[in-house]
């Protein structure tokens, strides 16, 4: 359960496809608990939370008979309102993030600007087209979602990597690493907003 505090936050959103509950706090200590049907997902899910230092609890329902994609895309979604909201103003925060890291042969950068403007480049090329019972094109499509409703910059390279689970995993845990600076409190900005504009 997901402890509440001033950057924290619960969103819900439900479609004819899809119903997403997402409970975040920006403050936590890693701990996470998942429900979406999608084990590969929640696994990557996890490495978010850990290496972001998030708590964070989602719950899914969705199409699955059909296939993967909505709540795959829907959880990325609704987790970038998450932090929208979690983030409020942004004031103080770091705003921008980065990390690299690797998994044995594989290695992943990821940069993060909370800049309010959404927008993805996404640089990744799998050697096969599923892990295990995964469409490795979803995982594009998760943070496509999350950059479009955060709303944040995102870029995402995989630098080096031949086993597809090791090149998804390092993106996961550089993404949450990235996250978790950018998000963080900037201790010299006080209230200011991040940027020369006053807004983000």
């Amino acid at each position: 359960m997901v402890k509440m505090t001033e950057r924290s936050a619960k969103v819900s959103r439900k479609t004819l496809e899809t119903e997403i509950s997402v409970s975040l706090c920006l403050d936590g200590s890693g701990k996470s608990s998942f429900d979406t049907g999608i084990p590969f997902l929640e696994h990557m899910l996890e490495q978010i939370a850990r290496h972001g230092a998030f708590d964070l609890d989602i719950n899914a329902n969705g199409d699955l008979k059909i296939d993967d994609h909505h709540t795959v895309e829907d959880i990325g979604i609704t987790l970038g309102q998450a932090f929208n909201k979690a983030l409020g103003e942004k004031k103080g925060i770091m705003r921008y993030g980065h990390a690299y890291v690797p998994l044995d042969e594989a290695l992943s950068r990821v940069v993060i600007d909370f800049s309010g403007r959404p927008g993805i480049e996404y640089r990744v090329d799998f050697k096969r087209p599923r892990i295990g019972q995964f469409d490795v094109d979803l995982i594009h499509e998760f943070f496509q979602g999350f950059a479009n409703h955060a709303p944040a910059t995102i870029h995402i390279d995989n630098l080096a990597g031949i086993n597809a689970h090791h090149i998804a995993e390092t993106m996961f845990k550089a993404f949450g690493r990235a996250l978790r600076f950018a998000a963080a409190v900037d201790a010299r900005m006080g209230d200011a907003i991040p940027s020369t504009k006053g807004s983000l």
